[in-house]
């Protein structure tokens, strides 16, 4: 029998090892940038094109290479930052492990021009999976320019598995916010199908966060600075009030490198224990620094997950240094030291100070009867005196009854909740139930849910009947939002514009609102928007649900009347008469219980009758 065992060959090993590296359009993304990040460009554009399935090309104004390294770069296990095994735990740089350039070239067309500042001319070398097609010099300015078409030509299996264009360009996105945060002092530029996306200057860190994430990010940043010789913690956290439902903007950094780490997110999540509502996470840009020898970052193909040495100490002082940042937020939003000299526009210096006075009856006893109480008027006179003695406080009570009611020993509801001719029967409870009488007993509605579940259907009309009802804006209101969210309101666009938006995309992520929904009451349309968007991707998270009817769902939610709103009994009317008008009344679009139903047997049970 013939030997079966046999090495691969190169080209086959290299779509193997992609298969771990390069998962999507995004994967590749992420490994260019990181180089050119590594060669030391101080500018960086990005230019994408159909999400990266066609074109994916980076141009740095790094190093450069020479010849031989452009070469040697696509080789397997080719790089220039580890020269024997010690070297792993001292990684400072990002690529080390060569294994990336070598994975692109295996499932795509690559095209590498590259040029040192030393030399006249540069390299430009074609490659198609695997195959190099030439090499030869070309002119061009120092630095590197990497070209990828055609992402997967050669594999159309994981092809077929990528997902939509938009799906993948936020995805690209993601990656992109990623090494931009991690490097402020670089500017960075992103084209998508010929358009400019996204241009950040170098800038410092709290600016680079707002310029990703929207203007409005950066008064919702609190710094966190925690330094020991085990570690040091820099960054921001967000404030309490901006969390949100999602965990997309939770970003950790471990010595320049995007991590994850549950332990760690843990931890952060624990200094906000009390201050968040359940569902909501908070927003973080935490970079913590570590001795190199105290951390393992290949313990996975993309170096997203690490282990920490002294990852407990790390834990303790994360938590404490967020908490910290926390407290000051609260505590100076109290005190501001730094205004005392306000004080002198207020009071002269050369006033005098004199202490308050209090002036006290010695001969004062609240358990002393009143003559003026003592001589009130019956009735019910709102103007007579109080009794001074708490033993009066009934009587007053008792004259704000009217007669008839008093006459019977029952205290009733300013609601009438037996005058149907005004209210119907309707009460409010702890402002957030409705509860009416039935046949059977009593009837309790959730208004929040109630409400949800009417404008869900009235939005899904109009979305089938493709009829918007819109308000025109007097004053246009402008919208900034990061830019994966930005990238998701632009695939929703039609939908937005059949529940009654009518919005413009401004560019660099900011969208121009000239119209909203005409039954829509909200004033803060940026918060809406961001509330709509972040509802929707949650929905989207587990099974998979037409868009329609998760952006609807998302825009009922937020629309809806919210508990602690107090109704007027016409409200409450109007409320219940859509809610019975619906197809499903009993459930929300969330699957809340809208009403429940307490018999009148069942409280004659509670009262033991």
């Amino acid at each position: 029998m013939s030997d079966i065992i046999r090495l691969l060959p190169d080209s086959v090993a290299n779509q193997i090892a992609a298969g771990e590296v390069i998962q999507r359009p995004a994967s590749a993304v992420k490994e260019i940038l990181e180089n050119a990040i590594d060669s030391g460009a101080g500018n960086i554009e990005l230019i994408v094109k159909d999400a990266g399935k066609t074109l994916i090309q980076v141009i740095d104004d790094g190093c450069g290479m020479s010849p031989t390294d452009a070469r040697m770069s696509f080789e397997r296990h080719a790089t220039s930052k580890i020269r024997e095994a010690n070297d792993l735990f001292r990684i400072h740089t990002l690529g080390f492990r060569g294994e990336a350039m070598a994975s692109i070239a295996a499932i795509a067309q690559v095209e590498l021009k590259s040029r040192r500042m030393e030399d006249e001319l540069g390299t430009h070398l074609i490659i198609e999976g695997s195959v190099v097609k030439s090499q030869q010099p070309c002119a061009g300015n120092p630095g590197t320019s990497i070209t990828i078409k055609n992402l997967f030509f050669n594999v159309p299996a994981r092809r077929n598995f990528l997902k939509s264009d938009a799906a993948e360009m936020r995805h690209i996105l993601e990656e992109f916010q990623r090494v931009a945060l991690v490097n402020p002092d670089i500017a960075f530029t992103l084209y998508n199908n010929g358009k400019m996306q996204l241009q950040l200057p170098a800038s410092n860190l709290k600016q680079r966060i707002a310029n990703l994430m929207g203007a409005g990010y950066y008064e919702k940043l609190l710094s966190v600075s925690q330094d020991s010789d085990v570690v040091k913690i820099s960054g921001f956290v967000g404030k309490p009030e901006s969390a949100k439902k999602t965990k997309g903007e939770q970003y950790f950094f471990a010595n320049n490198r995007y991590i994850r780490h549950p332990y760690l997110n843990h931890a952060v999540e624990e200094a906000y224990s009390d201050l968040l509502p359940e569902g909501f996470f908070p927003t973080y840009f935490i970079y913590i620094e570590v001795d190199p020898s105290k951390i393992d970052i290949n313990i996975h193909p993309t170096k997203t997950e690490v282990n920490f040495l002294e990852y407990q100490v790390i834990y303790s002082m994360l938590r404490s240094a967020v908490r910290q940042a926390i407290g000051k937020f609260s505590f100076s939003s109290t005190l501001d030291f730094e205004a005392e000299t306000a004080f002198d526009t207020y009071f002269p210096k050369d006033r005098p100070v004199v202490p308050p006075t209090i002036n006290i009856n010695p001969d004062y006893n609240p358990f002393e009867k009143s003559k003026q109480a003592e001589t009130l008027p019956a009735g019910n006179n709102r103007s007579a005196p109080l009794p001074t003695d708490w033993e009066k406080l009934y009587e007053v009570a008792r004259r704000e009854v009217p007669a008839e009611k008093e006459q019977s020993g029952m205290l009733t509801i300013d609601a009438n909740f037996d005058n149907e001719e005004h209210s119907r029967g309707f009460m409010q409870f702890q402002n957030r139930y409705i509860i009416s009488r039935v046949k059977s007993g009593l009837m309790i509605i959730d208004q929040q849910a109630a409400h949800e579940r009417v404008l869900y259907e009235q939005l899904m009309e109009r979305m089938e009947s493709r009829k918007s009802f819109s308000q025109q804006q007097l004053f246009p209101q402008t919208v900034n939002l990061s830019a994966p969210d930005a990238e998701l309101l632009g695939e929703l666009m039609d939908e937005f514009t059949l529940l009654g938006f009518q919005l413009e995309d401004f560019g660099q992520n900011t969208f121009i609102i000239r119209g909203i929904p005409a039954d829509l009451v909200e004033e803060n349309i940026q918060a809406l928007i961001e509330n709509v968007l972040e509802n929707f991707k949650s929905s989207q998270l587990g099974v998979k649900i037409d868009k329609k009817v998760s952006l609807t769902r998302a825009m009922a939610r937020n629309m809806a009347v919210k508990p602690g709103k107090v109704l007027a009994p016409e409200e409450m009317q109007s409320l219940i008469d859509d809610l019975f008008a619906c197809q499903i009344p009993n459930i929300s679009p969330s699957g809340r219980t809208i009403i429940v139903t307490i018999a009148a047997d069942e409280i004659e049970k509670r009262f033991g009758n």
